[in-house]
């Protein structure tokens, strides 16, 4: 059977450009497995001052969101709340909170990825620097251990209040999941891959039972220095997902 398309799904030509990468990176998140049925989000500023920003519409599977389907939405307006499509209510509290609050989270990515949930289910929720990966985040995160139900608004309020350092480009939400931010599409979503391929390799390392083999501060900070320093990286890692999706004639760019 022909899955019927989006109801609210028009002609909506703004920001085409970064449209098509929001479309693209919630196509990946869904092959990569890290997304959660339709309750997870992504955002993407695209004024200035950051209160404008791209959404995913309400409760719709990241493997059938095209570039077309993206609200485009003022954090200052609640009435972005009355429209016949309006972002899921936690989806508006987080996210509109951060674009706010935040005019350096550029892109935010939310998502209940299994081994950065499973991280933050544990009572310690810190990812040592034991390889290249884990470093790569070494001092960068924040962890939020005041989980307090939903993220409506008020529990979105109290996240962005934490994210104030733009040095903090991950939070690991207790008992949640996990928040990424970004200066772009390409920026934060290889951010999140990478942060759930370190957080899998940790949580495989306590697995063994043996006693792990951390990098001293000084070589973790060099080396996520390193990372974030390394050119065109994030740049190549998205656009080569984006030339997959054009080789399979995907309509994400639709």
């Amino acid at each position: 059977m022909t899955a019927k398309p989006l109801p609210f799904r028009h002609n909506r030509s703004d920001f085409w450009n970064e449209r098509i990468d929001l479309a693209a990176a919630f196509r990946w998140a869904a092959r990569l497995d890290l997304h959660e049925a339709v309750a997870n989000h992504f955002s993407l500023a695209v004024n200035d001052t950051g209160e404008r920003f791209l959404m995913n519409p309400n409760q719709v599977h990241f493997n059938r969101i095209r570039a077309s389907d993206l609200l485009l939405l003022d954090a200052n307006d609640a009435s972005s709340m009355s429209q016949p499509d309006a972002p899921d209510p936690t989806a508006w509290g987080l996210h509109g909170s951060l674009h706010r609050k935040c005019p350096h989270a550029r892109c935010v990515m939310h998502v209940h990825s299994v081994y950065a949930t499973v991280l933050a289910s544990l009572q310690d929720s810190r990812l040592p620097p034991i390889d290249q990966n884990t470093a790569y985040f070494y001092e960068r995160y924040v962890i939020d251990e005041k989980f307090n139900g939903l993220a409506f608004e008020e529990e979105g309020e109290r996240c962005a209040s934490m994210l104030q350092d733009p040095k903090l480009k991950v939070m690991i939400m207790g008992n949640h999941g996990i928040l990424v931010l970004g200066d772009n599409v390409a920026d934060a979503f290889n951010r999140l891959y990478y942060f759930e391929r370190a957080a899998k390799t940790y949580i495989l390392a306590l697995q063994t039972g043996q006693t792990l083999r951390t990098l001293s501060h000084e070589i973790a900070t060099k080396t996520a220095e390193q990372i974030e320093e390394y050119p065109e990286q994030a740049e190549r890692h998205f656009a080569e997902l984006k030339a997959i999706l054009d080789d399979e004639n995907s309509d994400y760019a639709g």
